[in-house]
């Protein structure tokens, strides 16, 4: 089942009192900037669990390790405003195909996604249906016809190559980004693979979801009746970034919000 993107955006409400809240209708998208200065990144890390401070220092390159470390605090920020609690007490876990997602009981109801790129984050957060998104920093060097030959559908490379000449790097990202918000938010993993599914692409085209893989859409058992609904949206990114969301069910009201460091994470 498919569904074009019909998803429409409102005002953010900064002043919102907390606990915050999001509706089934509705799916917020907060945005961060990682590149944080050393005392924060001090302060940020006293928020983590002792394994993912284990996971940060496994990275070779200064940058990444505090690219990890900025996100992950801040994803347990925005999380603990939903929550009611402190950034360190949001109690992190990973589904069956490694996708983070909340412990239970928080995780039957509030899910979320993040992604990243060149310093930058988006997180998405919903109640009671699976999100995903994607975030990606347009790099015009790339050899996109090569990745697409290996793992664009058919009538994605067709559809890609008939782009004129100055579209293609934009359908490409488009294709890309909207690929990996729908995958990752089926939670699967390799299981969905990138070619079993077609997604539109053409620069000022809906993002929409064109065709699912048959295996992975109707399991042993199921009726098409009992198959959750996916909607594809573009999202509004920075200048030489491409962004796309996944939700399961119809299309959501999407609620943009800047991120800050909350009382809580400052007192660290």
């Amino acid at each position: 089942m498919t569904a074009t993107e019909l998803s429409t955006y409102r005002n953010s409400r900064p002043n919102r009192g907390l606990p915050l809240t999001v509706l089934a209708g509705e799916v917020d998208i907060w945005h961060a900037a990682l590149d944080r200065s050393p005392i924060e990144l001090e302060r940020m890390i006293r928020s983590l669990s002792a394994n993912e401070r284990e996971r940060a220092a496994r990275f070779h390159f200064d940058r990444d390790r505090n690219h990890f470390i900025a996100g992950r605090s801040i994803l347990r920020d925005i999380l603990s405003r939903y929550l009611a609690c402190n950034p360190g007490e949001v109690r992190l876990t990973a589904g069956a195909h490694g996708k983070p997602e909340l412990a239970a009981p928080a995780g039957r109801l509030l899910r979320f996604n993040l992604s990243h790129s060149t310093g930058v984050a988006l997180y998405a957060i919903a109640h009671g249906r699976e999100v995903g998104i994607d975030l990606e920093c347009i790099r015009a060097e790339l050899q996109y016809d090569d990745i697409a030959e290996k793992f664009f559908a058919p009538g994605e490379i067709r559809r890609l190559r008939e782009l004129p000449p100055d579209q293609r790097i934009r359908g490409f990202f488009n294709c890309w980004t909207r690929k990996e918000a729908y995958v990752k938010a089926r939670g699967q993993g390799l299981s969905t693979p990138l070619d079993g599914f077609e997604v539109s692409l053409a620069p000022g085209e809906p993002a929409a979801l064109l065709s699912e893989d048959a295996s992975a859409a109707f399991p042993p058992g199921a009726k098409p009746s009992d198959l959750p609904q996916w909607s594809l949206a573009d999202l509004h990114a920075d200048p030489g970034f491409v962004a796309a969301l996944a939700v399961e069910g119809i299309p959501p009201i999407l609620e943009t919000l800047e991120w800050a460091p909350s009382r809580d994470m400052m007192t660290y």
